[in-house]
């Protein structure tokens, strides 16, 4: 079996596996903001975050929560596929586009930041601080990239039953810094 099959497969069990946690912990958002003074995110700070799918761990709260001491937050958008991710500040009330896989975006024209904190989705992460996504690679380009120009912290957002053994890993794949779940932070 190649680490491909084992991911694709993988990624079958993780979806599941984060549809039982979703409706086991209905408070999981406000769970997670509790942690916010816990993260390596100093006043003035940019963050970038991500709009949550259905039954993905859902960052909403925590960023509310880092708002507060200033921080400035972005989203991601692909700007063209198989580059690394750009992040926008949102403009007043402006709608967000729908970009790929129906994933709510920046618009191209919103200020383009280039963040020191990224909070990233996930289906599942191992002991190691190896996450695994949705099989794009446009998290692991976007952090190779920023960890190779300045210094970037990628905080992983999960349930904590969305722990593996090991993620299947190929050349490429970024670690995280740390996750946060439900129970707490952890540092890798």
């Amino acid at each position: 079996m190649t680490v491909i099959s084992e991911k694709q497969e993988m990624r079958l069990r993780a979806r599941a596996r984060r549809s039982e946690l979703v409706h086991a912990l209905p408070d999981f958002v406000e769970r997670i903001a509790a942690y916010s003074g816990q993260l390596p995110v100093v006043r003035d700070a940019r963050v970038s975050g991500y709009r949550a799918l259905a039954e993905e761990a859902d960052p909403s709260r925590l960023l509310e929560a880092l708002q507060v001491p200033g921080c400035e937050i972005s989203y991601p958008r692909v700007h063209r596929k198989g580059q690394p991710l750009w992040f926008h500040v949102p403009v007043g009330h402006e709608p967000w586009l729908s970009g790929a896989f129906g994933i709510p975006e920046p618009r191209p024209h919103w200020p383009r930041v280039f963040p020191s904190v990224l909070l990233v989705p996930l289906l599942a992460f191992d002991a190691g601080g190896y996450r695994l996504g949705y099989g794009g690679g446009y998290y692991d380009r976007t952090l190779a990239q920023f960890r190779a120009e300045r210094t970037v912290t990628a905080i992983g957002i999960a349930y904590a039953g969305q722990e593996v053994s090991a993620v299947p890993r190929e050349r490429g794949d970024e670690k995280l810094d740390m996750v946060v779940t439900e129970t707490g932070v952890r540092r890798f």
